[in-house]
């Protein structure tokens, strides 16, 4: 008996779209340029992986003439891109070494391999939590910007995910200036501490950007972080090096608290990037009582002169160079109209605060050296 499943096109290429990332890396297994394709009775799912990160997805069959589920292994950017030309009910057909798929007038067949080609597959995940699938968005969209590609130390490429005190942390770092979010509704007893890779990161947040899912279960397997929703379970292996220690440089216990209307800032740091033309040229900050003056003199280009009140007076006199898109990264997270910051001298960092019943966002930028013109 010939076996038969009809899938939903726009449902197969969702699919396949996530997992265009992963096949497409090239590992040491040829087998990891395919999908694993486990076809059931009710159920497709479907495997990738690059030996780093990994993605298992399913989705419901239309209808099926499997008893007993079988695998075998697609080519994965060939698949897709047949896939993304099809339209509406997609009627699949396996034979011993081959996949067919018809659609309307259309038919084409893609050659298959055995499933025992591919790399052993994460399994037995053990959940620890969940967390709003929003929340959990909003979160690494507060700090993933600040992610190096290829820095020095390694274990700055990289997201440092903590639990504790029933908080769960997200702390990134370049450097030069340190982001961090703390959501407060976390129910975890004990502290944990796990540091992601970039690329898994991203990966991890277009998936939540496309889920449907509203909540998110945080889980261990052997060595690897999962992230999983009710119908994708997403692997990640973790980043060995040390995350920097980072709470001394966070503590602003003898600091000064102001603050500044937020797009008046925004558009005086935005003036001032203009006049950088690529060059690392700081800006001059000088706070004193209820005024900041803002300066900026690139001989190439021109100079800026701009003085904006604050919110909050400053009781003390500081006068500290920044460059100014480091500031104008981190700022953009803050969506209130306020912002508060902390200051204490000309060769300590800046450190940008808000906080409500949920969560607490930190920016944190450090100065540039006096000497630096």
């Amino acid at each position: 008996m010939e076996k038969k499943f009809t899938i939903d096109q726009k449902s197969l290429l969702s699919l396949l779209s996530s997992m265009q990332p992963i096949c497409s890396k090239r590992t040491a297994i040829d087998a990891t340029s395919s999908i694993l394709f486990q076809v059931g009775h009710k159920e497709l799912i479907l495997k990738s992986t690059d030996l780093e990160i990994s993605l298992q997805s399913s989705c419901s069959l239309i209808e099926s003439s499997f008893g007993e589920p079988e695998s075998f292994l697609v080519p994965g950017r060939r698949i897709f891109d047949v896939v993304k030309e099809l339209q509406g009910p997609i009627y699949c057909s396996l034979t011993k070494q081959q996949l067919n798929l018809q659609s309307s007038s259309f038919s084409l067949s893609l050659n298959i391999k055995e499933a025992e080609e591919f790399p052993a597959f994460p399994e037995r995940i053990e959940n620890l939590m969940h967390l709003d699938a929003n929340v959990l968005l909003s979160m690494l969209e507060s700090v993933v910007f600040l992610i190096p590609q290829n820095n020095a130390n390694p274990a700055l490429n990289g997201l440092f995910l903590e639990i504790k005190d029933n908080s769960l942390f997200m702390t990134t770092t370049d450097g030069h200036s340190l982001a961090q979010i703390c959501s407060f509704n976390t129910k975890y007893q004990g502290n944990k501490s796990w540091l992601l890779p970039r690329r898994a990161v991203y990966e991890l947040k277009k998936i939540l950007e496309t889920s449907q899912d509203k909540n998110i279960f945080l889980g261990i397997c052997s060595n690897q972080l999962v992230f999983s929703g009710e119908l994708f379970n997403f692997f990640t292996k973790l980043l060995a090096d040390q995350f920097p220690h980072y709470q001394t440089i966070l503590d602003k216990s003898t600091f000064y608290p102001a603050s500044i209307d937020r797009s008046m800032f925004l558009k005086t740091l935005k003036r001032s990037a203009c006049l950088l033309s690529g060059q690392f040229v700081p800006t001059s900050f000088y706070f004193e009582d209820k005024l900041l003056k803002v300066a900026i003199n690139n001989k190439e280009v021109g100079s800026l002169d701009e003085q904006i009140s604050l919110t909050q007076a400053l009781p003390l006199k500081v006068d500290i160079k920044f460059f100014a898109p480091y500031l104008l990264n981190g700022l953009q997270a803050f969506n209130n109209e306020q912002i508060q910051f902390y200051l204490k001298s000309s060769l300590s960092p800046i450190i940008f605060e808000h906080e409500n019943d949920q969560n607490r966002i930190t920016y944190l930028v450090m100065p540039v050296s006096p000497s630096i013109n």
